[in-house]
């Protein structure tokens, strides 16, 4: 879903130069393809369903702190859900995921 939305925020912002990627895999993830964008962009925004605690966008961010420091021109920044228990109720999951309206 988070790619849906990502690519809904892009066609918005038509000035904003970015690169999405999809991580199909997660084990193993695309590690060249991030390390390239970083490479070519100096800032890596991580957006994923889970929470963001425990979350596979910490482990992305620490690989990306240990192998791409020196591309970087700020921190890397994580967009996740809330760290609660996951809701089952629409309105409450609509709170819970990083599209929500908090």
């Amino acid at each position: 879903m988070c790619v849906h939305w990502a690519k809904d925020v892009l066609a918005q912002m038509p000035d904003l130069k970015a690169d999405l990627i999809d991580l199909r895999t997660l084990l193993p993830w695309d590690k060249e393809t991030v390390a390239a964008s970083v490479k070519k962009t100096s800032r890596v925004m991580i957006l994923h369903e889970d929470t963001l605690t425990g979350g596979i966008g910490g482990e992305i961010a620490a690989w990306l702190g240990e192998h791409c420091f020196r591309d970087l021109d700020a921190p890397v920044m994580r967009v996740a859900s809330l760290d609660t228990a996951i809701p089952f109720a629409p309105t409450l999951e609509n709170n819970f995921l990083p599209k929500g309206t908090h």
